[in-house]
């Protein structure tokens, strides 16, 4: 059976996000994100992170529900979603991760968070997906097909935010690729049009597919 862990990160988890969370999962907090899990509905088993924007209550909630509380230095080289997401990882058959939260005020988060999800580390995993604010990002790494969720019709964009990936191919879009090369400092994949099952596959690279 697929293991998931949802990794919560700052800022209030939008209705969208449950669309791929799934009932089971292992939840991991990052910081506040507990709160905004805990106000979801979620119970996190794991607190992860520096913990200089998690409430009180949040931490209250934290030790009276027995979640592990890994408290980190502020003065760290890694963001408290990725030390969020390294815990993750540590999960027994983690095949599925998926990282939700808000957008906030700073964008710089937001592209750290996505830049964390290119990791190599999680090039094992048969899915990593985002749901930040509104919108969704799947993540495609190397040597993996992967079908994104969307309607005929729908918009989505390909982007290689990671670097130069090669053998790129597209399927059941209205524009296609097959073994395409992308780079980091071209939008030639913004604003394609599903017309069936998308299937996405890259031979080397990271390919980061945004759903709006």
């Amino acid at each position: 059976m697929s293991q998931v862990v949802v990794v919560v990160g700052g800022g209030a988890i939008s209705p969208r996000a449950f669309d791929v969370i799934h009932p089971v999962a292992t939840v991991i907090a990052a910081d506040s994100g507990l709160d905004h899990a805990v106000a979801s509905g979620l119970a996190p088993s794991r607190l992860v992170g520096d913990l200089d924007s998690v409430s009180a209550a949040g931490r209250m909630w934290a030790y009276a529900h027995g979640t592990v509380v890994d408290e980190y230095p502020a003065a760290k080289d890694l963001t408290d979603t990725e030390l969020a997401i390294a815990a993750a990882l540590q999960v027994p058959g983690i095949d599925h991760l998926v990282v939700v939260g808000g957008v906030g005020d700073r964008l710089d988060h937001l592209l750290g968070t996505l830049l964390a999800l290119g990791h190599p580390a999680l090039g094992g995993l048969a899915k990593v997906v985002a749901v930040i604010g509104d919108t969704e990002f799947d993540v495609v790494h190397s040597g993996h097909q992967v079908s994104i969720a969307v309607e005929p019709g729908q918009t989505f964009s390909l982007l290689a935010l990671h670097g130069p990936c090669r053998g790129v191919t597209l399927t059941g879009a209205e524009w296609e690729l097959d073994g395409a090369d992308l780079s980091a400092t071209e939008a030639r994949g913004v604003s394609n049009t599903a017309k069936e099952e998308t299937l996405i596959t890259v031979t080397a690279g990271v390919v980061t597919v945004v759903i709006p």
